[in-house]
């Protein structure tokens, strides 16, 4: 029994959990696609069928080896599909975001929303 004067809190099942706070919201961020470079891949990728590695590079500005380096591990996780050709000899290597990045890109953004919401809250 509760001591008078104090009130005691029952949890039923039916009570929302408290909100989570911004803090805890960012730090359930996708790593993964949070990475700035990561980010600017998805992102171009997005609003575009396919871009090239070049296409990428310049888009980006980026060096070859931090490219390939993040696009490597978007590959990797399925985000990101790569495939090389060859072109008048010349090595072509084309990006497209496939089901999983976009549907991974899209909880991402929807995550930064409600994390940009509960920051903005009184």
């Amino acid at each position: 029994m509760a001591k008078s004067g104090t009130a005691r809190r029952v949890k039923t099942d039916q009570e929302a959990p408290p909100p989570m706070t911004a803090a805890a919201q960012a730090a359930d961020l996708d790593r993964l696609i949070h990475e700035k470079m990561r980010l600017g891949i998805v992102s171009a990728l997005a609003s575009h069928e396919s871009l090239s590695f070049n296409e990428l590079k310049r888009a980006l500005q980026t060096s070859d080896g931090n490219l390939s380096v993040h696009a490597r591990k978007l590959e990797d996780a399925g985000y990101v599909s790569c495939t090389k050709t060859f072109e008048a000899r010349v090595p072509k290597t084309v990006y497209r975001l496939t089901a999983a990045g976009r549907k991974a890109l899209e909880r991402y953004l929807d995550h930064m929303e409600a994390l940009i919401r509960a920051t903005r809250a009184p």
